[in-house]
């Protein structure tokens, strides 16, 4: 008797009085809040980090006791830390409270992009599939090479003189 499909295997498998183990499927993941109703996370970028607070609110963004606006002064990068928000399509329904620091202005907007991005996964688990096929919950780990000795920087040479 010759088996061509999976099919054909699970006649074979039931005449045999072998069960099949039922497909294990994992529980959903428990949201991580506080007793004040807050998600908390870290995120990091460069050498910046930024701890991040998400609860339920009108949609405001505090960054270091300022308004996002106002701290970010390029439009790009207040883009860049509204990213999650509008990937998980919650633009206005979190208020974000956050405190960053190290790094530049660009290191910093990543850090809480991170931040938020993992504030929103451990308040609502079911948003993790939409916010890592984005890309916002991998760490991004580039780093300035360090300066190496016999060399002016990372890796420039001194200039050449033959004579």
């Amino acid at each position: 008797m010759s088996t061509t499909s999976l099919e054909d295997l699970k006649d074979v498998a039931a005449e045999a009085g072998v069960v099949a183990a039922p497909e294990e499927v994992a529980p959903p993941a428990e949201p991580k809040i506080d007793a004040l109703g807050r998600a908390y996370a870290t995120g990091k970028r460069k050498t910046a980090v930024a701890r991040v607070w998400i609860k339920p609110g009108a949609g405001r963004i505090s960054v270091n006791g300022k308004d996002h606006t106002e701290y970010f002064g390029r439009a790009v990068l207040q883009m860049i830390i509204k990213q999650p928000l509008v990937a998980a399509e919650r633009n206005d329904q979190f208020d974000v409270v956050c405190t960053v620091s190290g790094s530049g202005p660009s290191g910093q907007a990543g850090a809480v992009r991170h931040g938020i991005a993992r504030a929103l996964t451990f308040y609502e688990p079911g948003l993790r599939p939409t916010l890592k096929k984005g890309g916002f919950l991998t760490r991004d780990s580039r780093t300035v090479e360090r300066k190496k000795y016999g060399r002016k920087k990372a890796r420039r040479s001194f200039q050449f003189s033959k004579r």
